[in-house]
């Protein structure tokens, strides 16, 4: 048996110092289209998605296609980083499930920004500070993040791609044990997200509510009785113990993430499209709106409604379409709503994300 787990060792040995060659080649040619783009962008979410798509295609086992494609994210981020290190700004603070979403889509090889509040997350991108922003939109559970959807009215950044993060809600402490636990720190969306769990395992510990995921675990990293609910880069940056994983009460819990930019990313054949727009204040009016997608094949993901701040009982209306405004069905229906809609603004087509 000795003999043939070395011969196994031996094997991956060869293998490891091929792939050590051929990623040194990937990223020779990488720097070569750099020094030829010349000051083109760094970032291409397009590209960046065909490639995570061919590597899924082509995956033939047995490590399941979420780990390969991981790999290849952080060999991506790597080559890129050697035209740029990327400035990406997010909602801080540190240890959050925005920090994660950063690093699911860009990798480790940028410089990621914690940023107080979503509005200057929004303003570090608009003035330069930082090249992309990264902001919550919407949670499978709890809903629509509205300070996200009313700047996209007014903000000139455009929607570059999405992040879909699957959230796993864990609890951690210093103590090894839950007994002795009176108080549960979490951000209120985590603390709902596990309310079920929390009345069967910690029904007497008192729940409080704080800024964020990572201020619970400072919190908890001070207080012997206490403990904290959030991810595990919060657990991991404040030394905390994780004393139950995936604690929330929905397994299909995902949190979805805008990257916004000045960038207009080109159609890869699996995109959305994100518009917002107003509607007359008369019957019908909606229908009227949404008919030009039918009429042209166009499918709709999604449509919210949200108050205009503008008149009362006045709304608009955020949608989310399939495809590419460069697709020709999708620009014949964009076309004839210009002509209907009082107000319209494309907010960018980019490549739909995958988990």
């Amino acid at each position: 048996m000795d003999d043939e787990i070395s011969r196994h060792r031996d094997e991956i040995d060869r293998i490891d110092a091929e792939i050590v060659k051929l990623v040194g080649e990937r990223a020779t040619h990488a720097a070569a289209i750099g020094r030829l783009k010349g000051d083109g962008p760094v970032y291409r979410p397009e590209r960046e998605a065909e490639v995570l798509q061919r590597v899924a295609a082509a995956n033939p086992g047995p490590l399941p296609v979420e780990s390969l494609t991981r790999i290849f994210v952080e060999i991506v981020s790597g080559c890129r980083a050697l035209e740029q290190r990327l400035r990406v700004g997010y909602l801080g603070p540190a240890g959050t499930f925005s920090e994660m979403a950063v690093g699911q889509h860009f990798g480790q090889a940028i410089e990621a920004v914690p940023i107080a509040s979503i509005d200057e997350v929004f303003r570090q991108a608009e003035t330069g500070a930082t090249e992309f922003a990264v902001a919550p939109v919407e949670n499978s559970t709890e809903g629509a993040v509205g300070r996200t959807r009313d700047l996209l009215l007014s903000t000139p950044l455009r929607i570059c791609a999405e992040i879909v993060l699957r959230v796993h809600q864990n609890l951690m402490a210093k103590s090894d044990s839950l007994a002795g636990i009176r108080r549960v720190y979490s951000h209120a969306q985590s603390l709902a997200q596990c309310h079920q769990w929390l009345a069967r395992n910690l029904a007497g510990a008192e729940r409080v509510q704080v800024s964020s995921n990572a201020e619970a675990a400072r919190l908890a990293a001070d207080e012997a009785a206490a403990c904290a609910v959030g991810p595990v880069i919060a657990a991991e940056r404040y030394g905390l113990r994780l004393l139950a994983r995936n604690i929330e009460d929905e397994p299909n819990n995902l949190t979805r993430f805008l990257v916004l930019g000045k960038l207009e990313p080109g159609p890869t054949g699996r995109d959305l499209t994100s518009l917002v727009m107003s509607a007359p204040n008369r019957p019908g009016a909606v229908h009227a709106l949404i008919a030009p997608f039918a009429k042209h094949g166009v499918s709709m993901s999604r449509i919210e409604s949200r108050p205009s701040r503008i008149g009362t009982w006045e709304y608009m209306f955020h949608l989310d379409i399939q495809g590419h405004s460069r697709d020709p069905q999708v620009a014949a229906a964009l076309a004839e709503l210009k002509g209907l809609a009082p107000f319209l603004k494309i907010l960018g087509s980019y490549p739909a994300a995958t988990l």
